[in-house]
């Protein structure tokens, strides 16, 4: 797995490049900057991309940008986002333009090796890993009349670890239940967010884009 990483603090930049390298990854390069990560995807054409959220020059949300334009530029390209605080809005800026390889941490997930790992894995392989604190916080933000309330507490929190980026033997085995019954929950979350079958869309996709897009619009 051939990866970038942009991070302007040096001292995590290159802890986070000796441990990818100690795990068996090739880190083809580091970077300080927005500007400077644009360039080195394009000469060293990474399968994946860890960017930090705030980098200079204004620390706000440079890091998003650039994973927005280097997704645009090199589309396919899997991106890790990480943040040292949960920034809600910018975890659906990345992903209104698909979900598919993108991830948004914490950076206090990285001291877990074991755990990041297997979340860097899922994103380079084309599935999502979207910090749980980040999903907890949206779900403490819903506003009334919306398709979001129409799901049992149940749905709801099965929604959420597909946020998270879980299949289905991994919600079953979070929630203590049948693989039956995450599927049953999950059909009835499709109905509910009147997702069709017969959509040329990925439901479970547009799913948690729904959930997302809902959390993150002003309330009432």
């Amino acid at each position: 797995m051939r990866i970038v990483i942009a991070e302007d603090d040096p001292l995590l930049r290159e802890g986070l490049a000796l441990l990818l390298r100690a795990e068996g990854m090739d880190v083809v390069a580091t970077a300080d900057t927005a500007d400077s990560v644009l360039d080195a995807i394009d000469a060293h054409e990474p399968d994946v991309a860890i960017l930090d959220v705030r980098m200079p020059p204004t620390h706000t949300d440079e890091g998003v940008r650039a994973a927005v334009e280097a997704r645009r530029r090199r589309p396919g390209l899997a991106v890790l986002v990480l943040s040292a605080y949960v920034e809600q809005s910018f975890a659906t800026d990345l992903l209104t333009g698909g979900v598919g390889g993108l991830g948004y941490l914490l950076k206090e997930r990285v001291g877990r090796v074991e755990e990041f790992m297997d979340e860097l894995g899922r994103v380079a392989g084309g599935g999502t890993a979207i910090d749980p604190e980040v999903v907890a916080q949206l779900f403490t933000r819903t506003r009334k009349d919306t398709r979001l309330e129409r799901l049992s507490p149940r749905e709801r929190e099965v929604l959420a670890l597909m946020a998270e980026g879980l299949g289905n033997s991994a919600i079953a085995g979070r929630l203590v239940v049948t693989d039956g019954a995450v599927h049953k929950h999950i059909r009835s979350i499709f109905a509910k967010l009147d997702l069709s079958p017969a959509d040329q869309v990925d439901r479970r996709v547009a799913a948690v884009l729904h959930y997302l897009e809902d959390a993150r619009a002003p309330r009432r």
